[in-house]
């Protein structure tokens, strides 16, 4: 009795450390069920919520000297007809443009801005110019696609560079005919967006899957506790406001952003074949296939020499070539990959056979055709 009494004792002791242990490892299967999740305000947007683009045709004065030359006539053009509506005539023969630039002036009016708000602007020149540095933008009307006028931009141009250019060299820094001007446009009309008095929201994720976009309505109806979300298509979600979010939409919509939603991932491979990159998904799968690699090098040798005549020859000193020409085959070593590979095999294997970007390119291709690669192929 004493004996069975102790191991009692014993089992209790080690019943917290036993506890603790299994609440550890509930807790680590949590964290790497969510451990790759994304929110849904950074994979969707909502419907109707989007910037708009603005652009507009200006003049940049003050530069020294590297403004538009005389063949940009449209400068010329907008100077006169600027100096005219300030009631001063000029001969448009005689106006010099060294010092003025035309200019395209581009910004985004972002979602529920205001009038008088402040937005960025870039200024891009459309002429000849060759530098913006120190100009000041004048008084430029931003139009959207409809004709309106939904901002005015003025001010000075920073480039964050620089160029200077004499007689036998020159030096530049960044681009110096774009330039922007930090909170340079003010609002002056606003994009009506009504969001209170919805009854319905549709959300739009970045990238179309079905996967993603059931997995998305589910999130939301969890976090919810009513199924109010459904998945449309492949991309939309259609969300009905409950009554109790009725004039208060926008508090759902601040729930739902923050949902957290895991992406599903197409199985996809892009190669950049200019710079040799070449980029991978978790996803991808290699049925069974062999790889054998080498390289073939062939180095040619091209050694001038002098052909000099004996003495009292009568004969002519030339120059000969001399050609040496080597080729050598890389010795490939066959790599056998089992079905259902992974990319991260797939990596060890090429890597065994050591290849370069450039060659793991070629063979990814010829992978593609022998149709061992489960996944999209996309050259950029």
């Amino acid at each position: 009795m004493a004996r069975m009494s102790y191991q009692g004792k014993s089992e209790r002791k080690h019943l917290p450390i036993i506890i603790s242990y299994i609440l550890a490892f509930i807790f680590a299967i949590a964290i790497s069920k969510y451990a790759f999740c994304a929110r849904l305000k950074d994979i969707a947007s909502i419907e109707g919520v989007r910037s708009n683009q603005l652009v507009g045709y200006g003049l940049v004065v003050g530069l020294d000297g590297t403004g538009d030359g005389t063949q940009a006539q449209f400068t010329t053009q907008a100077i006169v007809n600027m100096m005219e509506r300030m009631g001063i005539n000029v001969d448009p023969n005689k106006v010099k443009v060294k010092n003025v630039a035309s200019v395209m002036v581009t910004a985004q009016l972002p979602p529920f801005a205001k009038v008088g708000q402040k937005i960025d602007v870039l200024v891009s020149s459309i002429g000849d110019a060759k530098s913006l540095q120190g100009g000041t933008l004048l008084l430029t009307p931003l139009r959207g696609v409809d004709g309106k006028i939904y901002a005015l931009a003025q001010g000075p141009i920073s480039i964050g560079g620089f160029a200077a250019s004499g007689a036998g060299a020159s030096v530049q820094k960044n681009h110096p005919t774009v330039g922007r001007i930090p909170n340079g446009a003010t609002v002056e009309a606003t994009v009506p967006v009504d969001i209170d008095d919805k009854k319905n929201l549709k959300i739009s994720l970045n990238q179309p899957d079905f996967t993603t976009v059931v997995r998305a309505a589910r999130a939301i109806n969890r976090t919810i506790g009513i199924p109010i979300a459904k998945a449309v298509d492949a991309e939309t979600i259609s969300v009905k406001i409950p009554p109790k979010y009725w004039g208060n939409a926008v508090g759902l919509i601040a729930r739902i952003e923050n949902v957290k939603v895991t992406p599903d991932v197409q199985a996809k491979v892009v190669v950049d074949e200019r710079t040799g990159t070449v980029v991978m998904g978790e996803n991808v799968r290699i049925s069974e296939v062999a790889i054998a690699h080498g390289n073939l090098s062939i180095q040619i040798k091209e050694n001038p020499m002098v052909s000099q005549p004996a003495p009292f020859s009568n004969g002519q000193t030339v120059v000969v070539s001399n050609t040496q020409i080597k080729a050598k085959e890389g010795g490939g070593k066959l790599i056998l990959l089992k079905p259902g590979a992974t990319i991260g095999q797939l990596v060890r294997a090429l890597n065994a056979v050591g290849v370069t970007p450039r060659d793991l390119i070629a063979i990814l291709q010829a992978i593609k055709a022998a149709g061992a690669l489960q996944a999209d192929l996309v050259v950029i």
